[in-house]
């Protein structure tokens, strides 16, 4: 039985970042080619799980790159990266807020750096409904990390077996199951509406 429903943000019920917010990006940073984005991901885990801020994380990326970037510009980048992971699918929000209105045990675990996690708590009231909020800043582990769903299952008091973890990324989900956690690969509001009617919750 599952009592419990943990949600990813970015993917699911936020949208990843648009091409002209990654033009933004871009623009910002002076660099236009795919070893900007390299170095974006590839140093992006210790932000999220809160090891560095964002001056620190925008100047290992610019070490990087052979570049630098300057206060100014630093400050830029995290504003234009905030910008770019703060759209919100209404849809989901609304599905979501339901869940929570309907009496089901919701959580929210997300790989997000303080300064957006910060933005989100201030600019999105509905955060709310969920009874575990997980910012991998606050808590200090990151998915695909199993301290991150551990962390979780002793937030909401429950095994894992009791949890449905819903996440885009396969990695994250396939993570959450040898945890012992169920997991549904997110794709559509209809896709997941159609498990959780499968699943006592």
């Amino acid at each position: 039985m599952m009592t419990a429903v943990l949600f990813d943000l970015f993917g699911v019920i936020a949208r990843h970042q648009s091409p002209a917010a990654c033009a933004r990006l871009e623009r910002t940073a002076g660099v236009s080619n795919d070893a900007f984005w390299e170095s974006y991901w590839a140093l992006r885990q210790p932000y999220d799980r809160g090891d560095r801020n964002g001056a620190q994380y925008w100047h290992t990326v610019a070490d990087a790159l052979g570049t630098h970037f300057d206060e100014e510009r630093v400050a830029e980048l995290t504003a234009a990266d905030v910008a770019s992971w703060s759209r919100v699918d209404d849809t989901m929000v609304e599905y979501v807020r339901g869940l929570a209105d309907d009496g089901v045990t919701i959580g929210l675990l997300s790989n997000i750096p303080e300064e957006l996690a910060a933005h989100y708590e201030e600019h999105q009231k509905w955060l709310k409904h969920f009874s575990v909020l997980a910012f991998s800043c606050r808590i200090g582990h990151a998915k695909p990390e199993a301290d991150a769903y551990a962390w979780c299952s002793t937030a909401f008091g429950l095994p894992p077996e009791h949890i449905l973890f819903v996440d885009d990324r396969k990695a994250n989900v396939r993570a959450a199951e040898t945890l012992g956690m169920r997991g549904h690969v997110f794709t559509s509001l209809a896709h997941l509406r159609s498990t959780l009617a499968r699943t006592a919750v």
